[in-house]
């Protein structure tokens, strides 16, 4: 996600790839820098996109909306042809009640968004991001070798992959980024956390949490069974590991992760502006809050979307706030754990918040 600059508005546009990763593979040699260079330019581009969306979001009237009950499910996915920010959505490729196209990147993206479409509607009785039917739309080929995938705010948008980074058609074909990149739509339309230092941090490790429980959901997978990988298999061959974030051992996802387990290695860099800082850490520090929920899942045992996950959303959607931090987080999902399941799983999530530090 790229945030405005300090002080200035919130808009959402949310990166799976942080620039300052970007920036360390090309110091290390592992990339030319000149193949850094659209990845920058277009996290540039959109930071000019000062349309505080998100804010306004939190304070439209939604009630009629709502009323009105949800309207009908609705995918699209679009080709934006090697275009930029500029040509988004793109040609229309495949929409809803239509078969597959020719196009593998194609059907990915639409069967990826069907699956967290599907997960959000069937476990968590919430239709689409706004929870009330806006159509997901999805656009691929976003640039030439692009080695991203980002929410902007209206839809998801993902690169093909170079290759070094990211291998060729990764992004749009793992279900883990799919359902992240939505989650951080959820996240505009509920919390609306900002993205910026330990509230930007959460949006991100909301986003990996339900993109790991689609991911789970989708393959049926019970938490001992599940990778808790973001990415897994994804990784291209400059980027050396098993995926791009482990939720279970943060900081041992690739060569160059540095994510903290716990408060007493977090890592406290300004939210400046500059991409080496990470607006704060926010995807650095995240592995903190996504270890709490990997011990409460995994603690609590079973499927984690049935009592895990449904604590974590509720949080989401009724408890935190635009600027929370992670001790905030901690009280709402212990709040949120009593009020659905009673003392024992908000004791188990009182206990995984405990051992990372933050109480």
């Amino acid at each position: 996600m790229v945030q405005g600059e300090p002080g200035g508005g919130n808009t959402m546009v949310c990166f799976i790839l942080p620039a300052h990763l970007l920036i360390e593979l090309a110091e290390a040699g592992n990339v030319d820098i000149r193949d850094t260079i659209p990845t920058l330019l277009a996290s540039a581009a959109l930071r000019t996109q000062r349309d505080t969306l998100t804010e306004a979001v939190q304070f439209l009237d939604l009630n009629a909306g709502q009323l009105r009950g949800p309207a009908s499910e609705f995918k699209a996915v679009h080709d934006v042809q090697g275009g930029d920010e500029r040509n988004l959505p793109g040609v229309m490729r495949r929409k809803e009640g239509d078969g597959a196209n020719s196009d593998p990147a194609v059907n990915d993206a639409f069967d990826n968004a069907d699956r967290t479409y599907d997960f959000y509607r069937d476990v968590l009785g919430r239709h689409s991001v706004d929870g009330n039917g806006l159509r997901l739309v999805s656009s691929v080929h976003f640039g030439r070798g692009f080695d991203n995938a980002f929410w902007d705010g209206t839809q998801m948008v993902y690169g093909d992959g170079s290759g070094k980074v990211f291998q060729p058609g990764a992004l749009a074909r793992d279900v883990s980024v799919v359902g992240h990149e939505i989650t951080h739509g959820v996240v505009q339309y509920t919390a609306g956390l900002r993205y910026r230092q330990q509230s930007g941090a959460l949006n991100e490790s909301w986003a990996d949490v339900f993109g790991s429980l689609v991911k789970q959901h989708a393959l049926g997978q019970s938490a001992d069974q599940a990778d808790w990988l973001i990415g897994a298999g994804i990784l291209g061959t400059q980027l050396q590991g098993v995926a791009l974030r482990s939720m279970k051992d943060p900081g041992k996802a690739h060569q160059l992760d540095r994510q903290p387990a716990h408060m007493r290695s977090y890592v406290d860099l300004p939210d400046d502006g500059n991409p080496r800082n990470d607006n704060g850490g926010v995807h650095i520090n995240s592995g903190i809050p996504n270890k709490a929920f990997h011990l409460t899942a995994t603690r609590l045992g079973g499927n984690a979307w049935e009592r895990a996950g449904k604590v974590w959303y509720d949080a989401l959607a009724t408890k935190l706030r635009v600027n929370s931090d992670f001790a905030e987080a901690a009280a709402a999902t212990v709040a949120s754990a009593q009020a659905l399941f009673g003392a024992d799983v908000a004791n188990t999530v009182r206990s995984a918040w405990n051992d990372v530090g933050v109480s």
